[in-house]
């Protein structure tokens, strides 16, 4: 799961934004390079101000998660799929798991993305789940030849 924010006045930053500004300056920094060990990592903190707006407008959330979920950066893959694709499974799956399954059948990186979220929300329902992880073992199988 995503870490949560510690900083009032970040906090207080992303409430002023909105989507197209948290994703123009996420874009701005991304991908960059992960920060050194034990500092705060300003792509990371980009991508959570994105996830604020999971709920209100996942379409343009969505078109950012397929830009980024297939780069070659793992830490950036691992910051998208734990602070939006995740998410946007949580609350929007039947909408977004069909682009899902598109994305992963075109792209072994979306596919590993996908494959390190984590399922809440909807995604975690019995059926919801079962499709998931057919869909990660289909793609597993397909990789691995």
């Amino acid at each position: 799961m995503c870490a949560v924010l510690s900083s009032s006045a970040y906090i207080e930053l992303i409430n002023e934004m909105t989507v197209n500004e948290a994703i123009r300056r996420a874009n701005a920094i991304l991908p960059g390079r992960p920060a050194p060990d034990g500092q705060e990592d300003p792509r990371w903190q980009a991508i959570i101000a994105v996830g604020e707006f999971i709920r209100t407008d996942p379409e343009v959330v969505w078109a950012f998660v397929e830009r980024w979920g297939k780069h070659a950066n793992q830490d950036l893959r691992t910051a998208i799929a734990t602070c939006l694709l995740e998410h946007l499974l949580e609350y929007h799956l039947d909408v977004i798991l069909p682009r899902v399954e598109r994305q992963v059948s075109r792209s072994k990186r979306f596919a590993d993305t996908l494959g390190l979220c984590w399922k809440f929300g909807q995604a975690k329902t019995p059926r919801n789940a079962a499709r998931l992880d057919r869909l990660l073992k289909k793609q597993h199988k397909l990789t691995r030849r």
